[in-house]
């Protein structure tokens, strides 16, 4: 199974604390997994982020939805309990607890519409129910994540119409910020243009130049197979590197990529797509637009008080 949307959880987290006891938030995620049978796999899931667990966040998002619309309270940090309001709510449970059902509470109103000091939007800042099945952050980062695939689409298509003299500048310069070569000035006398429209050389694994690492770059439009990834591990021989990448703007064969798992050297395999993302994340072509900090309390501070 897949980990529930966030408003599945809202009437089993409710239950759980139906006794009226203050329940460690902690204790509740495992609690409300095993009662919704998640398999290991399903708990080791994580937001595109990598830094939350799936269910942890979304149990979480449902406690604050909950919380917001008066049927749980938390009486102190990490803990959770049952309100009046929402032990009524179990003596007459609804059909459905969810997202359109909690917009009867006129507190919850004014927490899911808000946008901020500026007047709400036309709309109300109104979510249709079936767009309620992820948590915030889970639109943000699914937003983000479409976004940064979008964008390295284009840079991969800006890169593939560059001239020669770019491309060979672009693979420097991206070596460069990711730590390689040394300066820009030893980097750009060790690598050079191929004469097929590729770059061709050694560069420096660290700044104190320890060791090398042989280069290839290839603007292809072809699937890169294993015999040409073969010529270059032989070629490595050459120029006395137990290190190789290979870059190209198109794709690698699956038996090229089998390849460099058998042999004794390094080769590390990049591919188009894997170098529009390296320009991404190392900020080579694209610029910042805007950016929006997701903030959480500082618990820390509080204890000091």
């Amino acid at each position: 199974m897949t980990v529930p949307a966030f408003q599945t959880w809202f009437m089993p987290l409710l239950q759980q604390v139906a006794d009226g006891d203050a329940h460690k938030l902690a204790t509740l995620y495992e609690e409300l997994a095993d009662q919704m049978n998640l398999s290991e796999q399903d708990r080791r899931e994580k937001l595109p982020s990598g830094k939350q667990l799936t269910y942890r966040n979304r149990i979480g998002w449902a406690r604050t939805y909950l919380k917001k619309a008066g049927l749980i309270e938390s009486p102190s940090r990490g803990l959770c309990r049952i309100t009046d309001r929402g032990r009524s709510l179990l003596e007459d449970p609804p059909d459905k607890l969810n997202v359109r059902f909690l917009k009867q509470y006129p507190e919850f109103i004014d927490f899911h519409t808000y946008t901020g000091p500026a007047e709400p939007s036309s709309h109300g800042g109104d979510i249709e129910e079936n767009e309620s099945s992820t948590t915030p952050e889970e639109k943000l980062e699914k937003s983000y994540s479409a976004l940064k695939e979008d964008l390295a689409q284009d840079l991969l298509d800006r890169v593939k119409a560059a001239p020669p003299v770019f491309f060979e500048s672009l693979v420097v310069e991206l070596l460069l910020r990711m730590g390689y070569g040394g300066s820009r000035e030893d980097a750009g006398r060790t690598i050079g243009g191929s004469g097929d429209g590729g770059v061709d050389g050694i560069i420096n694994e660290d700044r104190l130049g320890l060791d090398v690492v042989y280069i290839q770059a290839k603007r292809w439009e072809a699937s890169v197979g294993r015999p040409v990834v073969q010529a270059f591990a032989g070629s490595l021989e050459g120029v006395r590197a137990r290190k190789g990448v290979l870059i190209t703007t198109s794709t690698f064969t699956a038996d090229a990529r089998h390849y460099v798992t058998q042999i004794e050297k390094r080769i590390v395999l990049v591919d188009g797509q894997q170098l529009s993302h390296l320009m991404f994340e190392h900020n080579l072509g694209v610029s910042s637009v805007a950016s929006y900090d997701v903030k959480q309390i500082d618990s820390d501070f509080f204890e000091e008080t």
